[in-house]
């Protein structure tokens, strides 16, 4: 096993540990307290000698790491402590502290990497974020152990006079930003300064140093987000703020369709068992994953769409298949037995692969079961996007000859009307809609469409802003034969109307 990848191990280069430590020493207050939760070889240590510190802590789970440390720090100011930063007492340790600062670079690796790897240095299984429902036991709960790590040194420090500056990913930094607005957690100052991952650590990801003041008193307040150049960090270079459970571009943003979708946007199935549960058509028989011939009924076989094929404005022809084994969750998939004979002996052929199928979101339900499925799935009509893409692009999917399925890396809204689903798709795609919506999402992001970013979009407020005219020049653009008629788009107006209830 790849050490380096089971701790999420980039150590910090001690020149770029300077230049982190200088920086706090311009910009924030001098500590007397420095604590390094998962202090490696000690780069930022030796670095933050520069703050003259009363006492310094680091914490470090790898006890070679930690021998390192203690033979090249001789200062008796500095204690070295060999423990897993998940179950060391850090609240005893600085319960008499003050003015301190917290510093450092946790592990960029998510819990599902670590469950995947079978790692054992990983947090207790909890719903850290608080989530409902649905999105607690599937992937929004997924995290980062690094924000893990931000968050429980947040605990610690937030009530006293205190600095947190960490390194990590800036899609980690925009979730700790989000998570203390939606918890009412108040700091003084929030800032970003984004660098050069691949210069640093000679990785690809958009990283930076995020640094949050707090001086725990009832003048505390939340404030905008400051977003700086790393290598020029006097004047901000965005600047973003929360507002209905989302990050938004102040600098970039025009709000013009900033509200609530009238429209409940979904997010396609989830099986976890792509092998055995996709198939394709040769023409005459499917075909799984392995390269089986597939002999099954077609009565739970559903065309699909991935998140990858999302390339043209209307898709009524699919190449990939699913089968599906249900039609909401936890529903009894023991009548399969009945209807499709086959279908359930090729399901219980590759039992063993179900079964080894991770995710809690399996556990205790009925034999094949899948998520992010309901009614919505069996639409006629959706108009989807893949949540991977940088440039927004809407497809309408045309099942009226079989519903058509999305996997879980897309998000949709469904109609029951084709000429509806067409409008609203010219709609997504108009130019207007398109720029807002690459404003309001963050392109550095694993998906920068989610289905929280889209519930942002107003329809009511679209439609009023978009003309007839527009409609027809996307349809241009689309290269798509015109059929959009202005009663179709007059009716599309009222019906949401109808749904936003105005």
């Amino acid at each position: 096993m790849n050490g380096k990848k089971v701790f999420g191990d980039y150590q910090t280069p001690y020149d770029f540990a300077q230049k982190v430590c200088k920086l706090i020493n311009c910009k924030y207050q001098r500590p007397l307290t420095v604590l390094e939760p998962t202090c490696g070889i000690g780069s930022f240590l030796k670095a933050s000698l520069q703050f003259n510190a009363q006492i310094y802590y680091g914490i470090e789970i790898n006890p070679l790491y930690c021998n390192q440390c203690k033979l090249q720090f001789i200062d008796e100011r500095i204690k070295i402590i060999n423990a897993d930063i998940f179950n060391c007492d850090l609240k005893s340790l600085l319960h008499d502290a003050n003015e301190i600062l917290v510093i450092g670079n946790p592990p960029w690796v998510t819990n599902s990497d670590l469950s995947k790897q079978n790692a054992t240095n990983a947090p207790h299984k909890a719903n850290i974020k608080a989530l409902n429902g649905f999105d607690a036991i599937t992937g929004a709960s997924n995290f980062d152990i690094c924000e893990y790590i931000i968050l429980q040194m947040i605990e610690l420090i937030k009530e006293k006079k205190s600095t947190l500056a960490m390194l990590c990913k800036t899609s980690v930094a925009r979730n700790i930003f989000k998570e203390l607005n939606r918890c009412n957690i108040n700091y003084n100052s929030f800032s970003i300064y984004k660098f050069n991952a691949q210069k640093v650590f000679n990785i690809g990801a958009a990283a930076c140093l995020l640094v949050i003041e707090f001086n725990y008193s009832e003048n505390d307040i939340q404030t905008p987000c400051n977003v700086y150049d790393f290598e020029n960090f006097e004047n901000p270079i965005e600047r973003l703020n929360y507002s209905n459970g989302e990050i938004l571009n102040l600098s970039l943003l025009d709000d013009i369709f900033n509200g609530k979708s009238c429209f409940e946007w979904r997010q396609g199935i989830k099986h976890d068992c792509s092998k055995v549960m996709e198939l394709s058509y040769n023409g005459s028989c499917f075909i799984n994953g392995n390269n089986e011939i597939v002999d099954i009924e077609k009565e739970y076989v559903f065309p699909l769409i991935k998140g990858s094929m999302f390339k043209q404005a209307v898709i009524n022809v699919v190449s990939k298949y699913v089968i599906v084994t249900q039609t909401k969750i936890k529903e009894d998939t023991q009548p399969i037995k009945n209807i499709a004979p086959k279908t359930w002996q090729y399901l219980y052929k590759h039992l063993e692969n179900f079964e080894k199928r991770k995710s809690s979101i399996y556990k205790n339900s009925p034999l094949f079961s899948m998520f992010g499925i309901g009614d919505y799935s069996f639409a006629k009509y959706k108009v989807g996007i893949s949540g991977f893409y940088k440039r927004p692009f809407f497809a309408l999917l045309d099942g009226s000859k079989k519903p058509i399925m999305t996997d879980d890396t897309s998000y949709f809204i469904n109609f029951d009307n084709h000429d509806m689903a067409y409008i609203a798709m010219l709609c997504l795609n108009n130019k207007k809609v398109k720029k807002y919506l690459m404003q309001i999402s963050f392109q550095d992001a694993k998906r920068p469409y989610t289905k929280q970013i889209l519930n942002n979009l107003d329809f009511e407020k679209i439609v009023n802003a978009i003309s007839f005219n527009d409609i027809i020049q996307t349809e241009t653009e689309l290269e798509l034969q015109h059929y959009a008629q202005m009663s179709m788009y007059n009716d599309f107006k009222c019906y949401v109307k109808e749904k936003s209830g105005t």
